[in-house]
């Protein structure tokens, strides 16, 4: 036996299919849970160009130092502008948004959260912090954090890939 389609059931067929498709593919493609939500677009540089307190901001970048409190632990980075996941990438060498410090109550393992790092935080702007680096003074803005978000570390592969077959390599 054959079941009937009608014409309206064989033209939703498709459409019904794409949906369903995108649906998986951006649940693939979307931030981990704890970086979701909506943030102001400010990098450490603006916050600090204006007083930026009680702003909401989801920052990320490399850790530069970690420093453990009685209460709490706080860390001074080197900020990066995040990708479309919330993980902090580099264009270039340079291209940094500046520093910020992050702290968040509880203690956090300067072994684990080593230098060079890369967590990405939640938080509202709570205060600035004035500190000296090389002799410089600096004006650093301070987030409460709610979320500390570490990544994995990735080992970079380099490859090469040649031409094939070359004629004295024969074939595979």
């Amino acid at each position: 036996m054959h079941a009937y389609r009608s014409p309206e059931m064989k033209s939703r067929s498709p459409l019904i299919l794409v949906a369903v498709a995108s649906a998986l593919l951006s649940a693939c493609a979307s931030q981990p849970r704890p970086l979701q939500g909506e943030y102001l677009p400010i990098s450490p540089q603006d916050a600090v160009a204006g007083d930026r307190t009680g702003a909401l901001v989801r920052w990320g970048g490399r850790i530069v130092q970690v420093d453990p409190r009685t209460n709490s632990t706080c860390f001074e980075m080197l900020s990066a502008r995040l990708d479309l996941y919330g993980h902090p990438h580099y264009w270039s060498g340079d291209d940094t948004g500046g520093r910020f410090i992050a702290c968040r109550a509880g203690f956090y393992d300067p072994a684990l959260f080593e230098r060079n790092r890369e967590v990405t935080f939640t938080g509202r702007i709570d205060g600035y912090e004035n500190r000296q680096i090389g002799g410089y003074d600096y004006r650093l803005p301070r987030i409460a954090a709610d979320v500390v978000y570490l990544w994995p570390k990735y080992d970079r592969i380099n490859v090469v890939t040649r031409p094939s077959p070359w004629p004295w390599w024969g074939y595979w």
